[in-house]
């Protein structure tokens, strides 16, 4: 038997398993050992701590809404200071889009510009002259209201029966100087600028009287307040340097009447080459009247009332 077992034991491989330097089994560990021959370090267990709220009180809430609000008033109040003054900038621009330069005021003089007017720029070549001429007969016409008004001062100094004329001069100077302005100078001026048969008529038919007017200023019908050739001869005769002023007067009111005929004459001309007709004009003031937001908002109102109307009479 003893000889059995040292036959076993010189077996190769039982001699290979028995000189092994494998560890054991009970040295043996799973978990690998670090590069520096540490071991790994577990990480300590830490308790869970509660994180405090983080949302805002009502308080905080409400002043922040109250800011954001006060944020967006001063926003839009200055946004609505910022569309007004660019509302007075194109109001005072007018419709050409430009700065108003008429009447030529200072910059520091509390009225503004009301109108733009630049002939080389906004009246073809061939309308500028005839252009110009109204606005020189504008010119001298109120020049010659002042002198009739100091020419029914004077006469009225000499009598005082004749304060009605004195009293009447002041009131055409302050009513027709801003008058033929604004009621055949303008219409004039536009019409040769935009081609427009509106302006063109309404132009003939308000000249067409200042042209009667200027001829009852030159007779000088006595209580009228012209200083025409009826009162200049009748105040001559008694009064020779008052009725001179009054004859110069007189005069002037003549060339201006004979001036308005030849510029009436020649801007009738002007506007049969234009092309414009009745019925443009016609079309003009329609599309003018339609498109007016005065006249849009007066309808409106007219037809929401007589809607009203109507229901309430159903009713």
């Amino acid at each position: 038997m003893w000889v059995c077992f040292s036959f076993i034991l010189q077996d190769p491989s039982v001699t290979q398993v028995t000189t092994s330097s494998a560890e054991p089994v009970d040295q043996y560990s799973p978990f690998p050992q670090s590069n520096d021959g540490l071991a790994t370090q577990t990480t300590p267990y830490q308790p869970a701590v509660l994180q405090p709220s983080t949302e805002p009180s009502p308080q905080a809430s409400a002043a922040a809404a109250q800011a954001n609000l006060l944020r967006q008033q001063e926003e839009l109040e200055r946004k609505a200071a910022e569309l007004d003054r660019r509302e007075l900038e194109l109001k005072s621009r007018g419709s050409t889009g430009k700065e108003n330069n008429w009447p030529p005021l200072p910059k520091s003089f509390p009225i503004k510009p009301c109108f733009y007017q630049d002939f080389s720029e906004e009246i073809p070549t061939e309308y500028q002259r005839v252009c110009k001429m109204m606005y020189y007969l504008w010119m001298f016409n109120c020049v010659t209201l002042f002198l009739n008004l100091l020419a029914c001062l004077a006469y009225f100094t000499t009598d005082a029966t004749y304060g009605v004329d004195f009293g009447l001069s002041i009131l055409w100077l302050i009513l027709f100087t801003p008058c033929s302005f604004l009621c055949w100078y303008r219409p004039v001026y536009k019409a040769f600028r935009t081609d427009s048969s509106f302006s063109f008529f309404f132009f003939f038919f308000v000249f067409f009287c200042q042209v009667v007017i200027f001829i009852i200023q030159s007779v000088g019908i006595p209580k009228w307040g012209n200083s025409g050739w009826i009162s200049a001869f009748t105040i001559i005769g008694t009064n020779k340097a008052v009725g001179a002023i009054m004859i110069i007067v007189a005069i002037l009111f003549t060339i201006c009447a004979v001036i308005s005929v030849i510029l009436l004459k020649m801007v009738h001309s002007m506007y049969r080459r234009t092309g414009a007709s009745f019925q443009k004009a016609q079309q003009e003031f329609s599309q003018g009247v339609f498109t007016n937001k005065t006249f849009q908002t007066a309808a409106a109102g007219a037809a929401s009332s007589a809607a009203q109307g109507a229901m309430r009479g159903n009713n």
